[in-house]
């Protein structure tokens, strides 16, 4: 029996056969045009939100023009946020009050100011309550300590923490980082990352290397 179903909302149940409602994938729980996320990717809550998309990024509006891409595999901790830029006042003069937000003829202004899109890589982890501000880019496989705020982008396979975050380590050796976006194992069919799920959990770069060889 396979360990995951990526058609599920809830992927999670228990021995007695019930359904952990807390736990979703993001891909099958939203459906807003400005956030895309890939298979597997999962928020886990504690107080069952009614909007997940509210929860994880609640200031992607109807007419905000940016967007959040999470990739696959991603585990999101419960009171994760992200910050788009929708969030953003204009910055340029002594004052960032929005004056104009509160005349519908000027309104308009704030819908115009420049946007970046968030992108999440695959395979990252958030820790409980993390902050991810607007615009940045979170490389495959970095991990994110809990109530960590990140301003910039981080880089593939690092741990980070603090406010603002910090590189705490690198996971692997450069030579290993590279061989594991080489390998990108989130693209594998699933029945092959079960297969391997014990090289996987042990960081087995051989066994690894010789499976993507073979693909």
């Amino acid at each position: 029996m396979p360990f995951l179903n990526k058609d599920a909302r809830n992927p999670v149940t228990m021995p007695d056969g019930t359904v952990l409602e807390e736990v979703v994938y993001l891909k099958n729980a939203i459906d807003i045009p400005q956030i895309e996320a890939g298979d597997y990717s999962y928020y886990s809550s504690f107080n069952r939100p009614e909007s997940i998309a509210s929860a994880i990024a609640p200031y992607l509006f109807p007419h905000s023009r940016e967007k959040l891409i999470i990739g696959k595999f991603a585990q999101i901790a419960h009171g994760t946020q992200f910050i788009t830029s929708s969030a953003n006042h204009p910055m340029g003069g002594v004052t960032a009050y929005p004056f104009r937000l509160f005349n519908l003829d000027t309104v308009r202004d704030y819908t115009e100011l420049p946007v970046k899109d968030t992108v999440v890589g695959n395979d990252v982890w958030f820790g409980h309550e993390a902050m991810v501000m607007p615009g940045v880019t979170i490389g495959d496989g970095a991990i994110i300590a809990a109530r960590a705020v990140i301003t910039r982008d981080v880089a593939p396979y690092t741990i980070v923490g603090g406010n603002p975050a910090a590189v705490i380590r690198k996971r692997f050796s450069d030579e290993v980082i590279a061989d594991l976006l080489e390998i990108r194992w989130w693209d594998w069919p699933l029945e092959l990352i079960e297969e391997n799920l014990e090289a996987l959990e042990t960081a087995d770069m051989e066994r690894l290397k010789a499976v993507h060889r073979s693909l």
